[in-house]
């Protein structure tokens, strides 16, 4: 038998592709074994996602270094991690839009709410994917003086970061998907929490990977939260002022409008 990737000669005893890897198929298609090859293709069925996952909470100098110093196969890489991350953050946005009308998004209890807030949010679930990636350039900029002393790049911070947020969107999934289901009106401030946390966390991987410690580390990641506070008001004021030139958003669309 022949490889149908890359025609090699096979041993009908063979599982994989010994010239390109490729999985040896000799059953055809059925819901078991797409089960199986989706499985294989995003969580890895030899434990890499759950090994990543725990890594990342107890050890996340090994999972995120080891893959920028070359080690490929212990963890999922970056961007399998990211893409899983983003599926499944797309299904909470996706609950989100169908209970739109019982999320209370008066965190403070104001009493009221505005037109601007739910037309900003309707722009929001529809780039939520893009908002999200925004945030890996962000703390990648952000982070430019926690690693100085290990000398990593642009594109390595991008890594480590990558891994961050993907750990936190991936940490928060359960609990969200809970609370929307369970008790939509108090999402609001549970969504404010996370992002409490997402910083929380963000900080833990900076003193786990930085080589500073005492003052220095304290006084570097106070830097990068502030650098982050920054940049993220930056962006966030972006969406609006897009809205404001194209006509989508109005100045008297801010009233508060009692819910």
């Amino acid at each position: 038998m022949t490889c149908k990737n890359c025609d090699s000669t096979l041993r009908t005893d063979f599982l994989y592709c010994p010239a390109c890897g490729a999985k040896v198929i000799r059953n055809r298609i059925t819901i078991k074994n797409l089960w199986v090859d989706i499985l294989e293709g995003y969580f890895n069925l030899d434990n890499t996602f759950v090994n990543t996952f725990v890594h990342l909470i107890t050890k996340p100098e090994v999972v995120i270094e080891g893959y920028i110093q070359g080690l490929r196969r212990k963890y999922l890489n970056p961007i399998s991690y990211l893409a899983i991350s983003l599926t499944l953050s797309g299904f909470i946005v996706f609950l989100m839009s169908k209970l739109m009308g019982q999320i209370n998004f008066d965190i403070f209890n104001t009493g009221a709410n505005s037109v601007a807030q739910e037309k900003m949010m309707n722009v929001i679930f529809d780039i939520q994917a893009l908002v999200f990636v925004l945030y890996i350039p962000m703390m990648a900029i952000a982070g430019w003086l926690c690693f100085d002393q290990k000398k990593y790049n642009f594109s390595e911070r991008t890594v480590i970061f990558m891994y961050t947020l993907a750990q936190y969107s991936l940490t928060i999934f359960l609990p969200a998907v809970v609370i929307l289901i369970v008790s939509p009106q108090v999402y609001a401030p549970f969504s404010f929490l996370t992002l409490v946390f997402m910083f929380l966390y963000a900080g833990y991987v900076i003193m786990r990977i930085s080589k500073s410690r005492g003052i220095s580390l304290i006084s570097r990641i106070f830097i990068f939260y502030l650098l982050l506070g920054v940049l993220y008001i930056v962006t966030s004021s972006i969406i609006p002022l897009i809205m404001f030139i194209t006509g989508n958003l109005e100045i008297q669309d801010f009233a508060p409008v009692k819910n």
